[in-house]
């Protein structure tokens, strides 16, 4: 080969090297900066071309593709529920998704490799693809309920239930939400400026708070202070005796840790039941005092804090028990008053995980998968996430907890026939603020159908809020709609 010849094909390979490298450049590295530029309109289009597939929960439609008819915005997503579901089902907007929209979005757009089978035969058919549908674990009448109850008079708060013996979320509700109809339209504009409005309201709608935002817990973390003494010593059960100062001496601090309102909690010593029923603070500090940090932490870690980043398929935010301090912080963690953050979530797989004997299941959201012509893709499974305690240690908390509902600071949670355990929880926030309500609960307690915890934000329920009287009968109304069907 002669010279020129030679240098020729060296020039066609470099420039053909240089090509395959631009072209990789442009789809790897510089892929989503190109379909987020405003000037390629053609995946703007794209995304109204495929029907989207439906989610579902039980016998309602919570997202579903409209035809508009449109030769440019052929499809339109319709939520028919709304702001009761948008937590859940978040949004598809023309440039972003949110909620299931975005977890199972590969699902629901069709492109998912699951869905290969079902492509094949639609490009045989000649049949327009669509994407499958996704049906949700959620149970109507729940979240309906809940809806209405935590959303009752300007409340502010967050509710989840879960099925105790599977993990299946029953209800996930965030007040206040929003329209997720106004941020799914295919024009930009109109999109751009609700979500402007929606993201600048100082409220957060957006913010799913059953599982973004973490709170202190209050005194329903006492559940697992118990938990970790139970574990502790196999001979103590609901009659168990403990000191029960009215106030409690911290070591090495001039604060100290009275109960609630200042007020004594029996004569000195009470009953393991006795000091759950009345929520004392004195006796739980002693007992974690006690233990020490380890105990409580390792017992938080087996109902699930701090572990893993969980994902239900939606991302959920961490819950933590808080850094090792010394003994008097300690005490405070024990009553959830010192640096512990839950997630609502987190309190119902706490609840959810005594109810079912002390096994934790891994919550999940996704009933099942199925085609556009119905064929399932993909069913739930569910998995045991850890054992938080023994049966027995299990059993002795749920007496305990029926106790606080039947004759302690929850009896506002009780249903006529049922069974029903509960724990309440005020949690303070900042001197001078009203504090959050929360309650944590479980039904029927010899056979528990739904578990569930909930908060009322601090000062959406008045000054006077507690779980008792604020949280306790908005848990009551989901409960009775769970095991009323």
């Amino acid at each position: 080969m002669n010279g020129p010849l030679k240098r020729a094909a060296l020039a066609c390979l470099l420039m053909f090297g240089l090509l395959m490298i631009n072209v990789n450049y442009l789809q790897a590295v510089r892929a989503e900066d190109l379909r987020a530029d405003s000037r390629n309109t053609r995946n703007f289009y794209a995304r109204y071309e495929i029907e989207r597939g439906r989610i579902t929960a039980g016998d309602k439609v919570l997202a579903e593709s409209v035809d508009t008819g449109d030769n440019k915005f052929r499809f339109q997503r319709r939520y028919p529920q709304g702001k009761i579901y948008a937590p859940v089902t978040g949004f598809f907007a023309p440039e972003s998704e949110r909620g299931m929209e975005e977890a199972e979005n590969r699902l629901l757009n069709g492109t998912s490799a699951d869905l290969l089978i079902r492509r094949s035969i639609d490009l045989f058919t000649a049949k327009r693809s669509k994407g499958a549908n996704v049906d949700l674990t959620i149970d109507p009448k729940a979240q309906e309920a809940a809806y209405r109850a935590l959303g009752a008079s300007g409340k502010k708060g967050a509710l989840v239930a879960i099925e105790p013996k599977t993990g299946a979320i029953l209800a996930m509700v965030s007040i206040p939400s929003y329209d997720p109809n106004l941020l799914s339209k295919p024009n930009k504009q109109e999109v751009n400026k609700a979500y402007n409005k929606i993201d600048k309201d100082d409220d957060k709608p957006l913010v799913n708070r059953a599982i973004r935002r973490t709170y202190p817990p209050g005194s329903t973390f006492k559940v697992v202070t118990m938990a970790a003494y139970l574990e502790s010593d196999d001979t103590l059960g609901p009659q168990s005796e403990v000191d029960a100062p009215q106030v409690l001496d911290l070591p090495n601090t001039s604060a100290d840790l009275p109960n609630y309102g200042g007020a004594a909690c029996g004569s000195g010593r009470v009953t393991l039941s006795f000091a759950l029923e009345r929520s004392c603070n004195t006796p739980f500090g002693k007992i974690a005092m006690q233990l020490g940090y380890d105990a409580l932490h390792d017992q938080a870690e087996k109902f699930g804090i701090g572990g893993d980043e969980l994902e239900i398929p939606l991302t959920v935010s961490g819950s933590d028990f808080g850094p090792r301090e010394d003994a008097a912080a300690l005490a405070q963690a024990s009553i959830g008053q010192r640096s512990n953050q839950m997630t609502p979530l987190q309190m119902a797989m706490i609840a959810a995980g005594i109810a079912n004997n002390g096994v934790v299941m891994k919550p999940y959201l996704v009933n099942k998968i199925a085609d556009a012509e119905g064929g399932e893709i993909d069913g739930a499974d569910p998995t045991e996430l850890s054992t938080a305690m023994s049966e027995d240690s299990a059993r002795k908390l749920q007496e305990m907890m029926v106790n606080v509902v039947a004759n302690g600071t929850a009896q506002a949670a009780q249903i006529p026939g049922v069974s029903v355990a509960g724990k309440t929880g005020t949690a303070e926030t900042a001197r001078g603020q009203a504090p959050h309500a929360w309650f944590i609960s479980f039904a029927p307690a010899d056979d528990p159908k739904i578990a569930l915890a909930l908060i009322v934000e601090s000062g959406s329920a008045g000054d006077d809020a507690s779980g008792g009287h604020t949280a306790a009968p908005i848990a009551k109304s989901v409960m009775e709609a769970v095991l009323n069907k």
